[in-house]
């Protein structure tokens, strides 16, 4: 985990607010929005209200946000203005491109890496 990122201890979460979420979880959701992308191209409140049944817990929105205008400034997404809705203002909505395929194809790759040393983790704690 890059070390610029706060670090996070149990004492910390016992008294965290509820919701909080975790540098892990964080770290996190560039792939979990890259497959939601994938699966449908969507607006960022929708993908917002995605993450929580993922396990993600509530990310704040300007975090998801900021998130994906990196991955747009990566071209690993692209986005439009919605305007033919019918409520509300227009929306930005999310596609994933080819170079967005080659960037989730390397996360799984990384995220199989990690659940096995996550097992790993787990045994050694049991």
């Amino acid at each position: 985990m890059p070390r610029h990122r706060r670090g996070w201890s149990m004492k910390e979460r016992e008294g965290a607010p509820l919701g909080r979420h975790t540098p892990l979880t964080v770290s996190l959701l560039e792939p979990a929005l890259l497959v939601l992308i994938q699966k449908k191209a969507s607006h960022g409140y929708l993908l917002l209200t995605e993450l929580e049944p993922l396990g993600m817990g509530t990310i704040h929105p300007s975090v998801v946000y900021r998130t994906l205008r990196e991955m747009e400034g990566l071209t690993w997404i692209e986005s439009d203005w919605d305007a033919g809705q019918t409520q509300g203002p227009p929306r930005r909505t999310y596609r994933l491109n080819g170079r967005g395929e080659e960037i989730l194809d390397q996360w799984q790759n990384e995220l199989i890496k990690g659940q096995e040393i996550i097992a790993q983790l787990l045994k050694g704690i049991g």
